[in-house]
């Protein structure tokens, strides 16, 4: 199947409970960004965040469990994804984090899935089966603070492009953690850990794609790190913060996505309160950033966002707002532009979108 006749489609994660719909699925229209609703699905509590494999048609889900004394857990879900029909139809559910978790990412190999949760400091292993199912809970490894008063908040996790590396953002401790897998232990061994200024609140990060530069967003000081990357080793180096807000900002504010254009050229990070997605041009010789727009995100709590691919236009979900708004991005000057489209949909937190 060439680009020209695969189908766009954008799945949305939410707060939900389980009684409700919480995961979604949309046809895009590239021509004139058109979104339309060809699924919805229920039984999931608080799926806030997806994963998609698009090579093996399968979307992963994060969702709320709870055992007999009323402890938090998570469960990892599995979707085969159906393109022909927009359909999810669900494959595995299990246990997969010892807290209720905030983020999901899979290994590129498939061989892993990692969840992260905020409330419980956590980070977890979890195996993939062949066939794409939800596996056994391989690792858990639980961050402390050196101090009474520091309590760990763990919010992502990612991959290293070369696929050797985990960095887990965690907020509460201002750390960066560099894991890298025992495959044959099934375990996530410390190999270093990189730190912000104290009270930034590490929250994603994402690499450019020439290796050498990798991103974190800070989400309570409201900047952005730049690191240079040592791929040998794992090791992350700062080069620079700068602030995600216009020089005359003075509202509340907390950063949440960050996410990069796949020339690497440009860099994007959104803004809660000021409720604006900004835009950097990225120096490839040095990685330092220069800021070139903040556009509004047309709605409240901009919770996450992501570039469709080929560039043309990126999809905002805003959680305050209950809505998902649509902007096309200029490849040359990385800025963005409101198209006037937009869908409603309760609470949402993350978007992606691929093509199958």
């Amino acid at each position: 199947m060439t680009v020209d006749n695969q189908r766009m489609l954008v799945f949305v994660g939410s707060y939900a409970e389980e009684s409700s719909n919480g995961v979604y699925v949309y046809e895009f229209d590239e021509t004139n960004g058109e979104l339309t609703r060809l699924d919805q699905v229920a039984g999931l509590k608080n799926p806030t965040f997806l994963n998609v494999d698009t090579t093996q048609r399968r979307l992963y889900a994060i969702s709320e469990s709870a055992v007999a004394d009323g402890t938090k857990l998570s469960d990892a879900v599995s979707f085969d994804i159906l393109p022909e029909e927009g359909k999810l139809v669900e494959t595995s559910r299990a246990n997969a984090l010892n807290g209720p978790s905030c983020h999901i990412q899979r290994s590129s190999d498939n061989h892993y899935l990692t969840l992260a949760s905020y409330h419980k400091g956590s980070v977890s292993l979890v195996e993939l089966k062949d066939d794409g199912t939800v596996g056994q809970v391989l690792d858990i490894r639980e961050h402390k603070g050196q101090q009474p008063d520091q309590i760990s908040h763990v919010h992502s996790s990612f991959y290293s492009l070369d696929q050797r590396f985990l960095f887990v953002c965690d907020l509460g401790l201002d750390t960066i953690y560099t894991y890298r897998i025992d495959g044959a232990e099934g375990k996530l061994v410390l190999q270093g850990e990189a730190k912000v200024k104290e009270g930034a609140g590490p929250r994603h990060l994402v690499f450019h794609p020439n290796g050498e530069f990798a991103y974190v967003i800070n989400e309570l000081h409201s900047t952005v790190t730049a690191f240079r990357y040592a791929a040998d080793k794992g090791a992350l180096s700062e080069i620079e913060t700068v602030s995600t807000l216009p020089a005359n900002a003075n509202m509340e504010n907390g950063c949440a996505e960050i996410t990069m254009s796949e020339d690497g050229r440009f860099l994007y990070g959104s803004n809660r309160g000021h409720d604006s997605i900004v835009v950097y041009a990225v120096d490839p010789e040095t990685g330092k950033l220069d800021t070139v727009q903040h556009v509004s995100t047309e709605g409240k709590h901009p919770r996450h966002f992501s570039i469709v691919p080929g560039g043309r236009y990126v999809l905002t979900v805003n959680r305050d707002t209950n809505n998902l708004v649509v902007f096309t991005r200029d490849s040359e000057t990385g800025k963005l532009s409101y198209t006037g489209k937009s869908v409603e949909i309760s609470k949402p937190v993350c978007v992606w979108a691929d093509r199958f």
